[in-house]
């Protein structure tokens, strides 16, 4: 880098600079790295998985940031369902949107969604990046799927605002997500750069009718989604186009709140112009906080993004007032959380509620339920997007078993699968129940496949779709539970026994 450049960076313009960035950072205490950067004005930062081991160690975590710079923000992906941060190590305790979509319950979403606060709060999280307002449109979507309410604006626009209500009222802001909307979309922005090519009326018609609710409900932050979105923007990317963040969402939609960039290290707009330049361009377009998460956690990505927005700013890429307008939206928002009411303590046992009530139970000719004897379970286990903890347990042999002593389970991913596989599968279940758990079998043909294969074999088999439901009609019985959290296995696990 020139010398001329980096002379030009004064201290109170990386300062400026980093009042707008929310790193990640590896480990479960803090590292001596952010400690410095929290005391030169760093805005925030955001947990993942693995910063979390136990409520205690994260009260600690999150106490010990604060004590290097009270007023900060401190986010966290807890959507529940599939993409959980507090309990990545054990599976939610709570299903996710889609679940809670299926149920169509406002009331029921807003008590879920408040007690995900009130844990959020215990733990020290000011800012959640949740709910998911995009509707599913594209039920081969690979990246939003069960993260969404569901497939219908409506529907989708009023489960986000219950969201939003029960959730801000524990005092922890939330934040709508992916703007525009990527449900209609077929690409991984954490890959590639998804194309939404809706018409200015189809999107205001479906994708932004949520958004527009949220905001009318008084969300307190809205997160960009890495989508190109021709009918605004045929060149940039949302996070990176005005014509998107200032242009749609501030101006037409008239959303003041704080809009924060999704991970700013993804494919989608890091491949093409790198973290530095992407960061310096999502602010200059109206963004107000840059999220880097993923593997990029260290103080030298860190110093490059801080120095990379600095630049701009020297070099007439991004206006200084619109730096410093972003930097007090940050500063807004931790000002209202700091008006918070105490939170109670109650507990509150949503989640399985919900999960038992958004289980969808097809049954075809003679009922094989509840099980006689301990079945042998069979769980087809897919590959899934990075928003996903890959190691968070799932699946409804576990629980079967505590329910049913003597259960076995065997877990396939496709790598497993060949030629004599469904005929182990078979031998292993021979003279007991089988059961085959799948999980979005409709975008995968290896487990359809291998699920045809063993129901030919076993016309009494049962099959439990723990991803978005397809094709009901498998099996002698077919479970959807909507979602794969730790509670939706539980509640099939339920069915099955013969509980629920």
């Amino acid at each position: 880098m020139p010398c001329g450049r980096s002379m030009k960076r004064s201290p109170d313009l990386l300062r400026l600079a980093d009042a707008v960035l929310l790193p990640g950072f590896t480990g479960t205490t803090v590292p001596d790295w952010v400690r410095r950067r929290l005391a030169g004005g760093l805005a925030g930062v955001v947990l993942f998985s693995r910063n979390v081991d136990t409520p205690a160690q994260l009260a600690a975590l999150t106490s010990a940031l604060r004590a290097d710079s009270p007023e900060i923000l401190i986010g966290i992906d807890e959507e529940a369902g599939e993409v959980t941060r507090l309990e990545a190590r054990t599976g939610s305790s709570r299903p996710g949107n889609y679940a809670l979509g299926v149920v169509d319950d406002v009331e029921l979403t807003e008590r879920v969604a408040r007690d995900i606060g009130r844990d959020l709060r215990a733990a020290g999280v000011n800012i959640d990046f949740a709910p998911a307002a995009d509707v599913n449109s594209n039920p081969d979507n690979p990246v939003i799927g069960l993260r969404s309410f569901g497939a219908d604006p409506p529907l989708v626009a009023r489960h986000t605002a219950a969201w939003i209500r029960g959730l801000q009222s524990t005092g922890v802001a939330a934040c709508a997500k992916h703007f525009p909307g990527h449900g209609d979309t077929s690409v991984d922005s954490h890959h590639g750069v998804p194309r939404v090519t809706a018409s200015r009326k189809d999107l205001a018609e479906v994708e932004l009718e949520p958004f527009r609710v949220a905001i009318d409900e008084g969300v307190r932050s809205i997160m960009t989604g890495h989508l190109l979105v021709t009918a605004y923007d045929e060149d940039l990317p949302a996070t990176l186009s005005p014509r998107v963040l200032t242009g749609l969402l501030r101006e037409e939609l008239g959303f003041d709140g704080l809009i924060v960039t999704d991970g700013i290290e993804m494919a989608a707009v890091s491949g093409r112009y790198g973290l530095g330049g992407a960061s310096a361009m999502a602010v200059a377009a109206g963004a107000d906080a840059v999220c880097v998460g993923g593997e990029n956690a260290d103080e030298a990505t860190h110093e490059h993004i801080r120095d990379a927005v600095a630049d701009a700013v020297t070099e007439g890429r991004l206006p200084e007032e619109r730096l410093a307008d972003a930097a007090a939206r940050v500063r807004a928002l931790t000002a209202w959380q700091a008006q918070a009411p105490p939170m109670d303590d109650r507990r509150d046992e949503i989640g399985m509620v919900a999960a038992r009530r958004a289980v969808r139970v097809t049954r075809r000719g003679a009922s094989v339920l509840p099980l006689a004897a301990a079945p042998h379970v069979v769980e087809l286990s897919p590959e899934t997007n990075l928003a996903i903890d890959r190691n968070m347990p799932w699946g409804a042999g576990e629980p079967l078993g505590k329910l049913l002593p003597g259960t076995t389970v065997a877990r396939l991913r496709q790598g497993d699968v060949h030629n004599g596989v469904a005929g182990a599968v078979l031998g292993q279940a021979a003279d007991r129940p089988l059961v085959i758990v799948v999980r979005d079998a409709h975008r995968h043909p290896w487990q359809t496949d291998l699920l045809e294969r063993l129901l030919a074999a076993r016309p009494d088999g049962v099959v439990v779709e723990m991803g978005l439901p397809g094709r009901t009609d498998l099996g002698a019985v077919h479970i959807a539970t909507h979602g794969a959290a730790r509670v939706c296995g539980q509640a099939a696990a339920e069915v099955l026994a013969g509980l629920a």
